[in-house]
């Protein structure tokens, strides 16, 4: 019981802390915000409980070590700190001008599609710098109350039983940024021969750093509207966080190319952003989400079910339930 109250309140502290500096974020952005009602105060309190809850009893099952329960990366989130906060005058000039294509100079553009090339979350730098992989994490945490590690790991649990009974089994991260979905993946199936892929080279070199116990692992830079493996490759393909940076198109085009390199009954497990199909009782800080931060594709990606575009591409078995902020998707390959 001590180790779940320790649990509990490290989170508690972080989501009190998180909300004290994006306030402070707020204020420094002087935007009117409309200040949510008790009900969606209680909603949000109710879903990141609920969150907790399913972690401590996933961990409690062994689908991952206990230890990553506790693995909250204070450290680094310290490190990063006074980068980000030197960082605020250009991102706050960034948005007051509307630059969303404020980029480093040199970029070789021909190698990514254009909706690649903004300053998604208004962030310096867009994906493509050492200094924006550096802060990346810390600021997503940031946003999310320090639960960002909690909802990646909700994508565990449908990876593991797919996979169960399979030796060494070959697991895809598509768009795996800098490697933390990848590190639990890691922890929970030590066995497995992980791939990474993601269009940043900057953001694989964190993932690298991050994940240099890992034996069995292959990062590529690529892009996952064509991913260069053969077909029925993988027992499972996961992705996190992508699908709502992604024109409408183009979100089918990733699935159908992960339907395409998965195993016949592999399973593709989606984590995203809530969709109003399943969380319209946080409706509010979803509209904020989009209001305040560059997220050209995300109004559309609301409405465009995610469950629903798995079907659409050829995935059966499909589902999905939501988890605090973030909604699970699944399939499988028939």
């Amino acid at each position: 019981m001590l180790a779940k109250a320790s649990y509990l309140a490290k989170h508690h502290g972080m989501a009190v802390s998180a909300g004290l500096l994006a306030r402070a974020w707020h204020s420094v952005l002087r935007t009117r915000m409309r200040h949510p009602t008790e009900a969606e105060i209680r909603v949000i309190r109710r879903r990141f409980a609920d969150l907790l809850r399913r972690d401590w009893r996933n961990a409690a099952a062994g689908v991952y070590p206990r230890r990553l329960l506790f693995d909250v990366p204070v450290r680094e989130y310290l490190r990063a700190l006074p980068a980000a906060i030197a960082d605020w005058p250009r991102v706050v000039r960034r948005i007051r001008r509307r630059d969303f294509h404020d980029l480093p100079a040199g970029v070789p553009r021909n190698r990514y599609p254009d909706y690649y090339l903004r300053n998604f979350h208004w962030q310096t730098d867009g994906w493509l710098s050492d200094r924006s992989a550096r802060i990346y994490d810390f600021g997503v945490d940031l946003l999310f109350g320090g639960a960002t590690d909690v909802m990646r790991r909700m994508v565990v649990p449908p990876v593991a039983s797919a996979v169960r009974g399979i030796d060494a089994p070959r697991i895809l991260d598509i768009a795996c940024g800098t490697g933390r979905l990848l590190g639990a993946l890691h922890a929970a199936l030590p066995d497995a021969r992980l791939h990474g892929l993601d269009l940043s080279p900057f953001y694989l070199a964190e993932a690298r750093k991050r994940l240099a116990d890992a034996r069995e692992l292959t990062l590529c830079v690529e892009n996952a509207e064509t991913l260069p493996f053969r077909d029925g490759y993988f027992d499972a393909v996961t992705s996190v966080f992508l699908f709502h940076e992604l024109p409408r198109d183009a979100r089918r085009r990733v699935a159908a190319e992960a339907l395409r390199v998965l195993r016949p009954g592999g399973r593709f497990v989606v984590l995203d952003s809530a969709q109003l199909s399943e969380s319209a009782d946080i409706a509010y800080f979803l509209d904020e989400f989009h209001r305040l931060y560059h997220e050209p594709y995300y109004k559309g990606y609301l409405r465009d079910d995610l469950d629903a575009m798995l079907a659409e591409v050829g995935f059966t078995a499909v589902g999905a339930e939501p988890a605090f902020v973030a909604k699970l998707a699944w399939g499988s390959r028939p």
